[in-house]
């Protein structure tokens, strides 16, 4: 939109006004849990975004595939159980967690996926147009890092939208 401003009697100077600001708007919150202390504050930072936005908050835990190695000799063990039995604890877990928030008055949607965490947080986060993930970090680093890995960096690095990273234990900086 232009707006010419008169100077005076002969000549007018254009002035492109900014275009209508969007504020950006949190709709909907994903937090993924593994059940974890940090996954706790994690939800607790989302729950006080939620308190003054009435965003949705989405709870989500990821069944990681388990590994079948081949030397345990272990013919008997059904390991499609163990990761049924992982999954049903997990949605049992969610509902106890979406009975507490919806008694405090939050909207809550959960959910329980099989693959590997960050690819399945992302696709969440895409497919359900979530405005914010929230997600927590263990704070891992050296060789903890390179040996586990981390999927907090591996959702702020791939995540269709933004994150927000909380940390269990603050650090004191000097």
């Amino acid at each position: 939109m232009k707006l010419w401003y008169n100077i005076g009697t002969l000549r007018h100077i254009p002035i492109n006004l900014p275009k209508k600001s969007t504020m950006f708007t949190v709709k909907t919150l994903l937090v993924p849990t593994d059940f974890s202390e940090n996954a706790t504050k994690a939800l607790g930072m989302a729950k006080e975004i939620a308190k003054g936005t009435k965003a949705v908050i989405h709870l989500i835990h990821i069944v990681e595939p388990v590994v079948y190695p081949a030397d345990w000799s272990y013919a008997q063990v059904g390991f499609a159980d163990i990761e049924q039995e992982l999954f049903s604890n997990a949605e049992r877990e969610l509902t106890h967690i979406a009975t507490v928030l919806r008694a405090d008055g939050f909207t809550v949607v959960t959910g329980v996926k099989r693959g590997r965490a960050s690819d399945e947080i992302c696709n969440y986060a895409a497919e359900q147009d979530i405005s914010i993930v929230c997600i927590g970090t263990h704070g891992r680093s050296g060789f903890e890092h390179f040996l586990f890995g981390s999927t907090t960096e591996r959702v702020l690095r791939s995540a269709p939208c933004p994150v927000l990273s909380v940390r269990l234990k603050e650090t004191i900086s000097n």
